[in-house]
């Protein structure tokens, strides 16, 4: 029986209140091709789940004051059976077959379009719980989203998440930038910051280099990175270090943050990544992203990356 990734209850040790010791997926064989994704909707700023700081198993995590233009990859996990059915963290109900996920900072209730890196298949969910809590997870999806995406059998994926954005008038944007109708159907794919050109751009997204692998025994609290990795903001990928590094120096004229250019081999060749960090937590790197688009460095990712 295949077995999922749950998010940790509250700060108080609620272990009595489910029925099943360890999180699973359903019985029988689910089909969720035919699932529709959320559909986001202007929802009215809530109280409930967006307590800033809140702490568990003894660490303190900050919710953001709002998703617009939050794009970040990492690790997505899944949970399932043993939380079917009991109330989330802003106390909805949660349904293991429906197009929700539990996120550690994101304000909820939100939207997001969630990608597997390794095959390209998106969804949109609704945010609606907080976690995960376990080692170096982004995000956790309900199993139905997992089995969309296609890792519900490995248990973890890297992906990457695009908050979406409503206003009340209906209008939506991903990543800053207006999303629905015919853009809707596609993933927003991370593009050049404003005020300069981007020479041969990389012409496809590879493997993040150096990334986090998910725990063999995933009981630990923590979330920061280990000694030999970062948390890094990635601003662009160049084929020439000439072009990288008049990047950092245009950046580092307005803003004064650690700038490196990572040089990385893929299979479409030589590529120099412009990343600001390391941080050493995803609060931290958060925090210099929202600074960097204040200066029009607006499609920027979060990642994992080796020091």
């Amino acid at each position: 029986m295949l077995v999922g990734c749950a998010s940790a209850p509250s700060e108080k040790d609620h272990s009595g209140r489910y029925t099943i010791r360890q999180d699973r997926a359903p019985d029988g064989n689910f089909d969720a091709s035919g699932l529709k994704d959320a559909q986001p909707r202007f929802e009215e700023p809530r109280r409930a789940g967006n307590k800033s700081p809140y702490t568990v198993w003894g660490k303190k995590y900050s919710v953001m004051d709002d998703n617009n233009g939050y794009v970040a990859e990492g690790m997505a996990s899944w949970y399932g059976e043993k939380f079917h059915g009991h109330k989330t963290s802003n106390g909805e109900v949660f349904d293991m077959y429906q197009m929700t996920a539990a996120h550690k900072s994101l304000r909820i209730p939100s939207y997001a379009r969630v990608t597997n890196l390794a095959n390209g298949r998106s969804v949109i969910v609704r945010v609606n719980d907080r976690g995960p809590f376990h080692g170096d997870r982004m995000i956790d999806l309900s199993y139905a989203a997992a089995k969309r995406l296609g890792y519900q059998g490995q248990g973890v994926a890297q992906v990457k998440v695009a908050a979406i954005t409503v206003s009340p008038d209906g209008a939506m944007f991903v990543a800053n930038k207006p999303f629905g109708g015919a853009a809707g159907a596609q993933v927003l794919a991370a593009q050049k910051p404003t005020g300069y050109s981007v020479p041969k751009p990389e012409p496809k997204r590879e493997p993040v280099a150096a990334k986090l692998s998910a725990p063999e025994h995933p009981d630990s609290s923590t979330v920061v990175a280990p000694a030999a990795q970062g948390v890094f903001v990635q601003l662009a990928s160049f084929s020439s270090n000439v072009a990288a590094e008049n990047l950092i120096r245009k950046v580092q004229n307005q803003v004064q943050t650690p700038m490196r250019v990572k040089v990385a081999d893929t299979g479409s060749g030589r590529f120099h990544r412009v990343q600001a960090g390391p941080f050493n937590n995803e609060q931290s790197a958060l925090q210099a992203q929202q600074l960097l688009q204040t200066y029009g460095f607006y499609e920027t990712i979060l990642l994992t990356d080796s020091r």
